[in-house]
């Protein structure tokens, strides 16, 4: 019996864009196995010292499975800075009810859920170096946040009577924001809370030594 005969122009030629895909898609794969397992081993660790570290791990969120691994551990800490995460679900706050400290820097988030106001334990918050435009409301009413990392943002608005009033508020860093010369005079009359800002560049036409 004859093998069948095959015409060339049955075999279907790869073009080597596609080739060039091919081996992209693989990479992908491989770099997204790594991801997950990374995550996982992260988990596992933080199931015995309580400290939930998931920075630098190429989230874009927080996955599902991470609340379903830590569902029986009471997290402590949790830091999910240099990802790309764009939002905090409102879950978040009560899977991890009894965090301290939350570092979201590094990321490219503008808002925060309100219902982070229920982390009634959470006394540091580190959203620096992210896209807010403006301070979220949320944080002046977290009952026990004391220290507020808001810095290399593009923070232009802040609720000065909000953050006068903040339960707990100790300490808020806002440098590299560009807040105007009225925010910085209305942020010089908050006496109860120490602020870092960086020194306003006078404009020319403010100078009226010219």
């Amino acid at each position: 019996m004859r093998p069948p005969a095959y015409n060339g122009d049955d075999v279907q030629q790869i073009s080597p864009e596609q080739g060039e895909r091919n081996v992209a898609m693989a990479v992908c794969v491989q770099l997204a196995g790594r991801a997950i397992i990374r995550v996982v081993s992260r988990c596992e660790e933080a199931q015995d010292n309580c400290n939930l570290d998931l920075s630098e791990c190429q989230l874009m969120q927080v996955p599902d499975a991470v609340y379903h691994l830590m569902r029986h551990t009471e997290l402590k800490r949790c830091n999910l800075s240099g990802n790309v995460i764009t939002k905090i679900p409102p879950k978040f706050a009560v899977k991890f009810s009894l965090i301290t400290e939350l570092n979201l820097s590094h990321n490219q988030m503008s808002k925060l859920p309100e219902e982070l106001a229920e982390l009634q334990a959470l006394e540091r918050l580190d959203i620096s170096h992210n896209t807010f435009i403006a301070l979220p409301p949320v944080t002046c009413r977290i009952p026990q946040l004391k220290r507020l990392l808001a810095n290399n943002n593009s923070i232009i608005d802040i609720d000065v009577e909000r953050l006068r009033h903040a339960p707990a508020l100790e300490f808020i860093d806002l440098q590299a924001n560009p807040l105007t010369a009225r925010m910085h005079d209305l942020l010089g009359t908050l006496t109860r809370i120490k602020i870092e800002l960086t020194p306003r560049q006078v404009e020319e036409w403010e100078d009226l030594t010219i």
